[in-house]
């Protein structure tokens, strides 16, 4: 039987809480996401359930030995959640608060890469449409709007002209006071799955549409999972250890997934850290594990086990 601390035994692990759900714009695909984990853990022998804090009081949380959460979005991937589980004592997986609270924050934690030297798009954080032409002449065009901390490319819009933008904003605004506009990077985008100390294979991304959208992410049978990459081998080097450093820059931890665009000289350019990326049959951190030799009993499985790390017993 499996007991060692980095090995345990499913029996060990206890009884385990999949937070899903929650009242986020992205609750559907935060249940889509926990069904599929709590589906494997169960495989896995794992006393697993789910635990909807829409429906239930945080505070029921301590009856579990620990979480694993499956929340998008606010209130489960801002470092909320998190708050609460170090004040219960139930260890958790994934990033701590100050992780979780800056890579869901996206002006933050381009802030902090700039202040290390790493590379992302130009941008400015605009509160009043009457700064919006300012912006256009500090950017130029093309650019993206987004909101400062929603995922899912929820009240995201890429703007090609500037008659466009105000009513961008105004989408974007709907999810907060502070709307980031952000230089249009134009080339391929990539994207970096991390689990624990490992990098999994680098996938390039192929849509559709203008972007990397919601329909895209998780409707859409026309987006493509490129793995291999096609990046040279000392590219995709490349490109894993800017992931690395950029996860690890802003805090994050456990797992998780970090955006990239490269520019028309082959320039990578960071967008965000998602510390809790979709776990949906549409999903690229399920697509990459599997590129690994990881079907999602051994994800999920991997994922858990970051919860070790969160005041767990020794």
């Amino acid at each position: 039987m499996r007991t060692e601390r980095h090995n345990p035994s499913p029996e060990a692990l206890g009884r385990v809480a999949v937070l899903a759900g929650g009242r986020s714009a992205e609750r559907d695909i935060s249940l889509a996401s926990g069904g599929e984990c709590l589906a494997a853990l169960q495989a896995c022998g794992v006393k697993a359930e789910t635990f909807d804090p829409a429906h239930a009081d945080l505070a029921g949380l301590v009856a579990f030995d620990r979480a694993f959460i499956a929340l998008h979005g606010p209130g489960g991937e801002d470092g909320t959640v998190q708050g609460a589980l170090e004040m219960l004592g139930v260890p958790y997986t994934g990033s701590g608060v100050l992780g979780s609270a800056l890579a869901m924050d996206k002006l933050r934690s381009k802030l902090v890469w700039r202040a290390l030297d790493l590379p992302t798009p130009d941008f400015r954080a605009v509160r009043d449409p009457t700064d919006l032409p300012g912006v256009v002449e500090a950017l130029g065009l093309p650019l993206f709007v987004k909101p400062l901390g929603e995922g899912s490319s929820l009240g995201t819009t890429r703007v090609d002209a500037l008659a466009d933008l105000e009513h961008a904003w105004t989408e974007a605004r709907a999810f907060g006071d502070t709307v980031l506009v952000e230089r249009c990077i134009r080339g391929p985008e990539y994207t970096v799955a991390i689990l624990g100390n490992d990098a999994l294979p680098v996938i390039r991304i192929d849509v559709a549409t203008e972007f990397y959208d919601f329909d895209a992410k998780y409707r859409s049978d026309s987006t493509r999972m490129h793995i291999p990459s096609g990046l040279s081998a000392e590219r995709e080097a490349a490109l894993t250890r800017l992931s690395r450093e950029a996860f690890a820059a802003i805090g994050a931890s456990g797992w998780g997934r970090v955006d990239v665009m490269a520019d028309d000289t082959g320039g990578f350019w960071l967008l965000e850290v998602n510390t809790i990326p979709g776990m949906t049959d549409h999903s690229l951190v399920p697509a990459a594990a599997r590129a690994q030799g990881l079907d999602m009993q051994a994800l999920v499985w991997r994922i858990l086990l970051t919860s070790w790390r969160h005041g767990d017993a020794q």
